[in-house]
């Protein structure tokens, strides 16, 4: 008799439906804005203490001090803001390229993010993935809702990205 080895046969991919993902965004959403709070609150307590400390001048819409003064809290957001994007870019696609292929809330529902092929995505697939959902919200969330819909349970910005989200 002759060594074979057994081989079991493939398990069909179980795609991840819309409700599911919708929760998995819902976790991941409270995450995010939690660390939001904790890179803007500095922030507002500096904001604060100049405010309480009189050293912005809003009394003379005209003076210099005003300009200036406007010009800081301006600039301060703005950073702040790019700050907060670069955190929630960086979350999505550090964690959905990991070897745990998922973000937080993804992994609470035991769902990961894939190629075509089933294997792990680069760095530079789950950036693009990212960025896509940006398209995928902006068509009236219609990107996101295609995953009620197509075939594979892909959204608009998995098409894009050639990904998919599939059941552990």
């Amino acid at each position: 008799m002759e060594n074979q080895e057994f081989t079991p046969a493939p398990q069909p991919v179980k795609y991840a439906g819309f409700w599911l993902r919708f929760v998995a965004i819902l976790i991941d959403g409270i995450i995010i804005s939690f660390v939001k709070w904790i890179i803007i609150s500095p922030l507002l307590v500096v904001l604060g203490i100049s405010a309480a400390h009189g050293s912005f001048d809003f009394e003379d819409e005209y003076s210099p001090d005003f300009f200036a003064n406007l010009a800081m809290i301006i600039g301060a957001f703005m950073v702040t803001g790019l700050i907060i994007m670069a955190a929630t870019w960086l979350y999505y696609a550090l964690m959905e390229s990991s070897r745990h292929q998922a973000t937080i809330g993804k992994l609470a529902l035991g769902l990961k993010v894939t190629d075509m092929n089933g294997q792990r995505i680069s760095f530079a697939r789950a950036t693009g993935r990212y960025f896509g959902k940006i398209i995928s919200g902006m068509i009236l969330l219609i990107g996101y809702i295609m995953a009620g819909f197509t075939e594979k349970k892909q959204a608009l910005h998995d098409i894009m990205a050639n990904c998919l989200v599939v059941k552990r």
